[in-house]
């Protein structure tokens, strides 16, 4: 089963990562100043996840593939890995609407 994992980063700052069933990372959150925002910012990709509109496709300076997933206002709630391929990154955007709608969240 997908889950978000929510991790303290050194300077007491909070993150998430979206996990697939299988373990692999398929999304990274910004950081947050709070565990409370963090828990707000899972609760957008929730709702957000489901919006074609809100994944912002991109291509890196070394070809790679990645998305950034966006809130309604604009703002990055998360970003991908890298994938080798455009239908690579179309597979993670799947990933992402399938799993964060009903992904548990651990801490």
């Amino acid at each position: 089963m997908a889950k978000f994992v929510i991790t303290p980063s050194s300077n007491g700052e909070h993150r998430f990562k979206l996990k697939a069933g299988n373990g692999e990372t398929i999304l990274v959150s910004e950081s947050y100043t709070s565990k409370s925002a963090c828990k707000n910012g899972i609760e957008s990709v929730r709702t957000n996840s489901q919006v074609d509109e809100r994944y912002e496709k991109l291509t890196a300076k070394d070809g790679r593939y990645y998305f950034n997933l966006k809130a309604a206002n604009a703002q990055v709630i998360g970003t991908s890995e890298m994938y080798d391929s455009s239908s690579g990154r179309e597979n993670g955007i799947a990933s992402v609407k399938a799993n964060a709608p009903g992904a548990t969240v651990e801490e």
